[in-house]
């Protein structure tokens, strides 16, 4: 588990260089660097109350009710009890504060957990164990094997030879391939001498901190002489020290100032749009409530100076109160009484909501990964209906989109392909877990964990094939893997990319065991038989050559040279005599890229014995030329490398998680944009763009940002999108007015015919994201339909989240598995960490997490999308019924002397929200579905509406409150009209002020219970429980309020003594109550019919065919399999990293010597089990067909197909 905290933030001087000196605390005291502590939490015991608090009121709504409580408090003004207002004020404030509280506390924990972890720290002369959080800059630690790396470190010295040290820095990149560093000579003579590393006092002048991951510069001054430091001997923060017993390193950087934490981020206190959009509506709402007190106000100063006189009578005025006053009075009254426009109830309901739909998420089997047993779980509860308003989403790769697990798949040996499965028939079968997988049991060398298919493969190594033994022993010989054997058998590969180490799996496992290495040889088991091969030379890798090569001296004296790498550059340099098999090796090696593996082609040759010596002692002089070095070997490489012999092809797959195609075809469908960032090659990043479905080969063109300085990268920049608008004149200058508009508003997208992608590089980004160039990126990249960053670092990630978030103003979301995604998942709206096996720093820091990328789909488009679409109907119900029920106020104002005097009783107006009306919404918010999630997968563009914010905004709010008022209108009007000249049946008068009270109080509770029901969707038992429930509980409360014991109890708080019982009697009291519900719905009713009818929504098209369906069995969903017909291929080349066979070669990459190697092999016989062989080679086919024929008609995915489906089609 990661345990790694967040930036901490100090207030201290910039510092431009740091210097400090080994095992002097005082002399780097001085500079008042930071320790190694963390601290990511916000409050203490005493801080927490006041600040909380702060912090909560810094909300309008919590200032508006604190004011409304303070003037309830004022009797001169209030006509309602203080109670109406201070309970549900205080229920918000301790629910939020305690769950605040519950966050900090958390987050206490997890620093204390990192602060007091310990380690040996070299002091006074001794190794003491010390907290992490003690360590200070200068200080000497120990570190042994599997243990996190402190703080950022100078490498001094280690176990293993030549001071080399292996570190996995998952944490920090997201590679889980070992990665070598080395200390200095000198230092590294200190060895683990306690007493040597306690005199070193050696002094370091390096950079300040900085975030910048893959760079260092510095130098040390020890002794007389000063020693250069780069990024090769710096350990950092975040990696894990692996395969190495011990080592010793310097402080440079502790806590804070670590690149990790310099990466991290700032936290961002995240909020929803629908939060800042009622931000606004609230002061909107605000303005409109000052408005109508303000008309109040001065009706009742006309009142007062018309009619108040004719008063005084039985209300006489206290002495010095004029008219004015009692409209100064009266104002205020009437911000008490019409304050319901703005319930504090609406506060604690979206916070109910929102914690119910989390539940749903933590609850989601679907999102349960039953292999890592890990479930879904939301760790944030206020960014749920964000989730239905995605528009961007920013994806890592390694570890995110694939399993960072490469496996040998299929090969091509001398023209045949194997690596399929076939029936009796002929018939290619899929694999699946179910598939029986080659036994390896004859060779006890072999990895358990590699699994094959194709039993023809294995036959054929038996056999003795010549081409087939030859190109698993080119796989074992070149390579630049190590390998370690702990104990006798037990064989671990260490590889720098983790495609060699699957390739030199396999050949361990077909019988071709690479065991041990030495600068002067490679030692391998051929078949059970130990073989001994010199290793003369490597001709190493680079980006240009896209190739290496290894040249050897076999047992039996004959000098070979085996080559493998990227197929474009191999096909060049064959004989003329292998073009046959080359065309059919090019078929094969198009149908592997189509299935999306990464390909590279194999060859070799035999090496005159004179040739070599003549070109051994040229490369000899060439290597150790002090002027154009590599020109001079690039010359010799190419020498060498000719009239190749073709063997044959490999084929890995990267695999993906589970369900990644399909998931980002989903998504497309839902007119999502995914941006990959991540910090691989290029060539790799694009290859699992095409796995994955993201690039396409339909695709117009996929472009290619490189460029190293910013004139090339604005070049290649307006190239793409001349490219894309043609129509655009050719030397017109980018003026980012004309794309942006007026000042502040969204960056549009332009229509552009045909699809595009976008791929550049981690230095072109660092141009493309300064002021002058940012714009012309983003509107380049919004184009296109995929963009792929690769080579970024992660406060580069952070920044293309911020750029679209600043220009684009949507939605975004961020997801990733490691520590080098942190800074993008704060920065984006919406951060997703997935719990992999990269640690668990990316879901510590996210805001939702869970353990497959599949799992993103029904992330967003059933739960993100049913919690906005719930959000957004709960709003529209709740400002519908507390306008209507507010504005008939207004209307009994002109009625009663705009007298301040309420027009229900006072237990009506404060059980209307906490009561009666609760739970019907909370139902409605908690339950409500317009389709079930097959329907939601069926129909992603469902998930449109929200982004474009169509369920609730401005001109819904209007609309909504538009509606309020003609329903109030209503709710008023004709209960008066009713009741003005009516008699009960008694004879006695119905139209006093308390009966007209209940009846329009019944007529607002009915007409309000209606509208929810026609805006249900989704019936369950709750739901009319709730309605029902809430209309029966009104009677029972009314009925019981309003009877003469409660009136004897308490006479002045129940004065409705018998009202109830005498005006529910009546008959026409009923008619008016029916009549009332009637004409407030209709209108809905009316456009609602028409609309579905003559404007009908995607939502009103796919629940009908729902409707439809309900009848009928579901038709299962369409999985196409997602296939990619290509001539695109990649290479081993595209994943691998110069200078490791010249590590190899200059004996600094030794390990340990290793345990006596043993040759046990069974003998070689073929297993009755193999006497039919069942793969491509066996050349069997009943239908007399050729296997390996290419497919005429590419294969039109699914995402293809809706693409032509039109929106009638629904």
């Amino acid at each position: 588990m990661s345990f790694f905290g967040l930036t901490c933030t100090r207030n201290r001087e910039t510092e431009f260089e740091r210097k400090l000196r080994a095992n002097d605390r005082e002399y780097n005291l001085s500079f008042k660097y930071a320790t190694n502590g963390i601290k990511t939490s916000k409050y203490n015991f005493f801080t927490f109350l006041p600040l909380n608090l702060f912090e909560q009121f810094q909300r309008i709504a919590n200032v508006y009710f604190l004011f409304l409580l303070l003037l309830q408090v004022i009797p001169q003004i209030s006509s309602l009890s203080w109670f109406t207002t201070v309970v549900p004020l205080v229920l918000v404030l301790a629910v939020t504060a305690a769950k605040d509280a519950t966050d900090d506390i958390n987050r206490h924990r997890s620093d204390n957990r990192v602060n007091n972890r310990k380690v040996q720290v070299l002091i006074d002369g001794k190794l003491c164990s010390e907290r992490w959080m003690d360590v200070q800059v200068g200080d000497i630690i120990k570190l042994e094997s599997n243990q996190f790396i402190t703080a950022d470190l100078l490498l001094l010295s280690s176990s293993e030879p030549l001071n080399l040290v292996y570190i996995e820095t998952a944490e920090l990149d997201g590679e889980t391939n070992l990665k070598v560093r080395q200390a200095l000579t000198v230092t590294g003579a200190l060895g683990d001498d306690i007493s040597r590393l306690a005199g070193f006092n050696g002094e370091v002048s390096c950079e300040p901190p900085n975030n910048r991951l893959d760079h260092f510069t510095g130098t040390l001054l020890f002794g007389d002489h000063k020693f250069s430091l780069d990024n090769g001997k710096i350990l950092l923060r975040g990696c894990t020290l692996r395969n190495t017993h011990w080592c010793y390193g310097l402080v440079l950087f502790g806590g804070p100032d670590t690149k990790l934490m310099q990466n991290c981020g700032k936290n961002i206190f995240k909020r929803t749009s629908i939060d800042r959009l009622m931000n606004v509506l609230v002061l909107c709402i605000f303005g409109v409530l000052a408005l109508m007190c303000a008309v109040l106000a001065v009706g009742n100063l006309l009142w007062e100076i018309n009619k108040g006189y004719q008063f005084n009578i039985f209300l006489p005025r206290q002495e010095d109160s004029g008219a004015s006053l009692s409209a100064f009075l009266t104002f205020w009254s009437y911000v008490i009484i019409l304050n319901t426009v703005v319930p504090i109830s609406l506060y604690v309901s979206v916070e109910i909501i929102r914690l119910g739909n989390s539940f749903y998420i933590d609850w989601d089997r679907k999102m349960y990964d039953a292999c890592s047993d890990t479930p879904a779980e939301a760790r944030t509860t206020t960014l749920n209906e964000e989730l239905g308003q995605i528009k961007y989403i920013f994806s890592d790769k390694t570890g995110t989109l694939t399993q960072n697990i490469m496996t040998f798949n299929k090969c091509s040996i001398n023209g045949k392909t194997y690596g399929d499965v076939y029936d009796y028939l002929g018939q290619r079968l899929d694999v699946t877990k179910n598939t029986e997988v080659v036994d390896f049991s004859f060779n006890p060398l072999a990895d358990p964990k590699f699994s094959f298919h194709d039993h023809s493969l294995v036959e054929a190594v038996k056999l003795g094939i010549p081409e087939v033994q030859g190109f698993f022993r080119l796989l074992a010989l070149c390579h630049t893997v190590m390998a370690e054997e702990n104990k006798e058998d037990d064989l671990a590969y260490q590889a720098q990319s983790p495609d060699e180490g699957a390739l030199v799996t396999a050949a361990r496992n077909f019988g071709f065991v690479f065991r041990s290495r030495t600068p002067e040889s490679i030692t391998i088991v051929e078949m059970g038989k130990q073989q001994h091969y010199e290793l003369l030379a490597i001709l190493d890798f680079n980006n240009v050559r896209k190739r290496m090569s290894v040249i050897v001296r076999s047992p039996e004296g004959r000098v070979s040279l085996y080559c493998k790498g990227a197929d474009t550059v191999i096909f060049e340099r064959l004989h003329p005599s292998c073009r046959k098999l080359m065309e059919v090796t090019t078929e094969h090696l198009n149908e592997f890229a189509g299935d999306g593996l990464r390909t590279l082609a194999l060859a070799y040759k035999d090496v005159d014995e004179e040739f070599f010596s003549t070109w051994k002692q040229q490369h000899h002089e060439a290597s150790t030329a002090l002027e154009d070095r590599e020109a001079q070997l690039d010359k010799l490489f190419e020498e060498m490398e000719t009239d190749l012999l073709l063997l044959g092809a490999t084929a890995i797959e990267d695999k993906l998680q589970d369900g990644v195609p399909q998931t980002i075809e989903q998504l497309s469908k839902a007119d999502i944009k995914i941006w990959v960032l991540t910090g691989d090659k290029q060539e790799t990043a694009e290859n699992i763009g095409y796995s994955c479905n993201l690039l396409r080969e339909e695709m117009n063109e996929v472009f290619v940002i490189s460029g190293n300085t910013p004139e090339e990268v604005k070049q290649q920049l307006r190239s793409a999108w001349m490219t894309m608008k043609p129509d655009m004149a050719e030397g017109m200058v980018f003026l980012p007015e004309k794309i942006l508009g007026k000042r502040g508003s969204a960056l549009k997208d332009d229509v552009v015919a045909g699809e595009y992608g976008l791929v550049i590089n981690g230095n072109s980004l660092a141009y493309a994201l300064e002021d002058s160039m940012e714009l012309e990126f983003l509107w380049t990249a919004c184009m296109c339909q995929a963009v792929i960053c690769c080579r970024v670092t992660p406060l580069q990630k952070a920044q293309v989240v911020e750029l679209v978030k600043k220009y684009k103003k949507a939605v975004t979301l961020a997801i990733g598995d490691g520590a080098n995604d942190v800074s993008m998942i704060k920065a984006a709206h919406i951060g997703v960490g997935i719990s992999g096996q990269e640690g668990m720093q990316a879901v510590s820091s996210s805001d939702y997490s869970f353990a497959q990328f599949r799992f993103l789909q029904r992330l967003l488009l059933v739960h993100g999308r049913w919690s906005y679409l719930r959000m957004c109907k709960f709003l529209s119900y709740f400002f519908y019924k507390n306008f209507t029920f507010t504005f008939v106020h207004f209307w009994f104002a002109f009625f009663c002397g705009f007298s301040a005097q309420t027009v229900y009783d006072e237990w009506f107006i404060t059980l209307y929200n906490l009561v009666y009306t609760a739970l019907p919404v909370l139902g409605l918010s908690l339950f409500d579905q317009d389709v079930n999630d097959v329907w939601s997968f069926q129909h992603p563009q469902l998930y449109i509406p929200g982004q474009l914010n169509l369920y609730f905004s401005k001109m819904a709010f209007f609309k909504c409150a538009l509606y309020s008022g003609f329903s109030s209108l209503i709710l008023f009007f004709i209960p008066y009209a009713a009741m003005s000249d009516t008699m009960r049946q008694d004879g006695n008068d119905l139209g006093d002020y308390q009966s007209f009270a209940v009846v329009t109080q019944t007529c607002l509770l009915f007409t309000v219970c209606i509208q929810l029901s026609l805006e249900m969707t989704y019936w369950t038992a709750v739901n009319t429980l709730f309605v029902v429930g809430s209309l029966v509980l009104y009677f029972v409360v009314t009925f019981t309020m309003y009877s003469n014991g409660m009136f004897r109890l308490f006479p002045s708080a129940f004065s409705f003594i018998g009202t109830a019982r005498n005006t529910m009697n009546q008959p026409n009291v009923w008619l008016t109550i029916l009549l009332t519900s009637i004409l407030c719905v209709l209108p809905v009713l009316a456009y609602r019919f028409l609309a579905i009818q003559l404007w009908p929504t995607i939502n009103d098209k796919v629940m009908f065919k729902a409707r439809q369906a309900k009848s009928a069995p579901l038709p299962p969903s369409k999985r196409t399999r997602i296939r990619r017909g290509s001539s695109r291929r990649s290479g081993y080349a595209f994943s691998h990293a110069q200078g490791y066979g010249e590590l190899v070669t200059s004996r600094r990459f030794l390990r340990r010597p290793a345990v006596s190697h043993s040759t046990y092999f069974t003998p070689m016989k073929s297993s009755p089990g193999f006497i039919i062989p069942m793969g491509r080679s066996a050349g069997y086919s009943p239908t007399e067909g050729p296997h390996n024929t290419k497919a005429q008609d590419m294969e039109v995915t699914s995402l293809q197909m809706y693409r032509t489906i039109q929106d009638h089609a629904l």
